[in-house]
């Protein structure tokens, strides 16, 4: 897969997490100016959480412990909020599209680091398959496969064959069904198609 194409999903992928961000900023506006609380909680919430990582500098447990309640009776204020107001506890959280690696396209732990996200590494898949022109299988497929489009005629010098081209692709059609029906047995050979550029 080409840089290219990897460069212009991670594009896609920014966009996305951009839009789920401001997608947030305009639903916590709305909520705020329909209910003050919840501004004035989350306000809170900020400030004791930055108190708590000075306590927590400073070896100071009691006040720790004592701002660690106060935010718990917050987040409980908050959820019943929103709960009264038929919203999820979520519903101030960005809404992304993958939630695993949350619109970045990477996961980053302290033990691996950063790794790629199933959700990219499908996207890698889907451009590798649409690209190799194998996306139109429902159309393009064995069942659908017209022999009469090939001559019925046996002309030797022509086709260097004592058989029909019809003849010869219903052949080859069959040994290309056995392939596939024995891709994963090591004894089955592989095939080989050859042939002037463009012909099909």
């Amino acid at each position: 897969m080409s840089n290219e194409v990897l460069n212009s999903l991670l594009k896609e992928y920014d966009q996305k997490k951009r839009k789920a961000e401001l997608d947030l900023e305009k639903r916590k506006e709305n909520l705020y100016q329909a209910i003050p609380r919840l501004q004035e909680i989350d306000d809170e919430l900020n400030n004791f959480a930055i108190s708590t990582a000075k306590n927590i500098l400073l070896h100071n447990d009691a006040s720790y412990i004592d701002l660690s309640n106060k935010i718990e009776q917050l987040k409980l204020e908050k959820s019943s909020i929103l709960k009264d107001a038929n919203l999820s506890d979520n519903y101030l959280q960005p809404h992304y599209e993958c939630s695993i690696c949350k619109d970045t396209g990477y996961v980053f732990n302290d033990i691996e680091g950063s790794r790629m996200c199933s959700c990219l590494k499908q996207k890698l898949l889907d451009a590798s398959f649409h690209k190799s022109n194998i996306a139109n299988l429902d159309k393009e497929n064995f069942s659908t496969f017209n022999e009469n489009v090939f001559s019925n005629e046996v002309d030797v010098a022509k086709y260097r064959f004592n058989i029909s081209p019809r003849e010869n692709i219903k052949n080859i059609k069959q040994k290309c069904i056995y392939f596939v029906d024995n891709f994963d047995n090591p004894d089955v050979k592989n095939l080989l198609f050859t042939g002037n550029t463009g012909l099909r």
